[in-house]
């Protein structure tokens, strides 16, 4: 089954509801017009069942198939933007200030809507797929909070599966490896009090920014000195915060950083060798030091038997030559590594073209992705639901 006609049919109507979503961005938990107008869409496909409110803001519609009855399986997207100011020149651009959906998550929300009127139109399938809208995929915490609120139990849902839309890739071509397709990524703030006083008596205090400058070139070892070359671990900080006048040490500072690994081992070696770190050099300059981590969301990892299955659907509806079956891993983070730890799925990146990258002001999703993505939901759905 190549691209659906009736997904070509339905892309005006499709990329309409995009560019309504893109023009009226919202941050977090606080989607809830996006979540309003995602339930009212549902009730007029006819699905079966609606449920907002879910993770707070999250919203879960089921269609039943019309072959017999059969497991749930689940269909993610994420719904929430950014707070960046767009620059894309679109005549579909951001009207609210200083907020976009500047990593394609209006697209990933209506091509799911597109799947979902599909779906319920024909309900070629045995069992019952639940279409899922998350809130708070940028600032974490919604896939958890969804599954806090019950989401696979409550909707007895057995396999989950995400889409996300990559720069960089052909428009509307697929791709997808088996093991890490995104990164464990963590955050974490360091406090540093010493001693403060006068810039030219050095020797009178304990100064929290040599001790902070040696902290920050030790971390750089977890990477360079203590981890397999061939692994993929990012420790980056990205923040000072210092001083008041060019004549004072100061009494505190604080550092800002983030860490990334493509397995939960190394991520756990990192963390463990920040609190080291940072006890050590603490101790060696007489300065206090603390450590707040927060291991924020764990690999995000394809088993291999799923990531075959959605390669194997994906090579029905694009063709041999749009599906990548090696995708490198990104090291960003995605919540929804949350889900696939709940229950057994994949994630792919559906190509956005060459366009500015996610979480770039230029950045716009690309409408001509439409009818491949919906198209890869319904054959998912049809193939798994057999």
């Amino acid at each position: 089954m190549p691209i659906l006609n009736r997904a070509s049919e339905m892309q005006a109507e499709i990329a309409g509801w995009r560019r309504r979503l893109h023009e009226a961005p919202e941050i977090g938990f606080e989607v809830h017009e996006t979540a309003r107008f995602v339930a009212e869409n549902l009730r007029l496909f006819g699905c079966d069942e609606i449920v907002t409110g879910v993770g707070q803001t999250g919203v879960v519609g089921l269609i039943h198939g019309s072959l017999g009855t059969g497991p749930t399986i689940g269909l993610r997207a994420d719904m929430d933007a950014l707070p960046i100011a767009e620059d894309s020149g679109a005549a579909h651009a951001s009207k609210v200030a200083g907020r976009m959906h500047a990593c394609g998550h209006d697209g990933h929300t209506a091509m799911l809507l597109g799947a979902a009127k599909y779906l319920a139109e024909t309900r070629n399938f045995a069992g019952t797929v639940a279409v899922i809208f998350q809130p708070a995929e940028e600032i974490g915490g919604g896939a958890k909070a969804m599954l806090a609120d019950g989401l696979m139990d409550r909707f007895g849902i057995r396999q989950i599966y995400g889409m996300h839309n990559m720069p960089g890739i052909p428009t509307g071509h697929i791709a997808v490896a088996p093991g890490p397709m995104m990164a464990a990524t963590a955050k974490f703030t360091i406090g540093i009090k010493g001693k403060g006083g006068h810039a030219a008596r050095p020797h009178t205090t304990i100064d929290p920014i040599i001790t902070g400058t040696q902290i920050i070139n030790a971390l750089q070892t977890i990477v360079s000195r203590e981890t397999d070359p061939i692994a993929s671990v990012v420790v980056t900080v990205t923040r000072v915060i210092a001083g008041t006048a060019f004549n004072i040490i100061p009494e505190t500072i604080e550092i800002w950083g983030t860490a990334r690994a493509l397995d939960m081992a190394d991520a756990a070696r990192v963390e463990r060798r920040v609190g080291d770190i940072c006890a050590g050099i603490g101790a060696a300059n007489g300065a206090e030091v603390s450590v707040d981590y927060v291991q924020a969301h764990p690999v995000t990892f394809n088993p291999a038997d799923e990531a075959a299955f959605v390669a194997q659907v994906a090579r029905q509806v694009v063709g041999e030559g749009a599906l990548d079956v090696a995708v490198k891993p990104v090291l960003a983070g995605e919540d929804f590594s949350h889900m696939l730890t709940a229950r057994p799925g994949a994630f792919v990146f559906i190509g956005n073209g060459d366009t500015a990258g996610l979480h770039h002001p230029a950045y716009d999703f690309d409408d001509e992705a439409i009818p491949a993505g919906v198209s890869f939901w319904v054959r998912l759905v049809e193939t798994r639901l057999a």
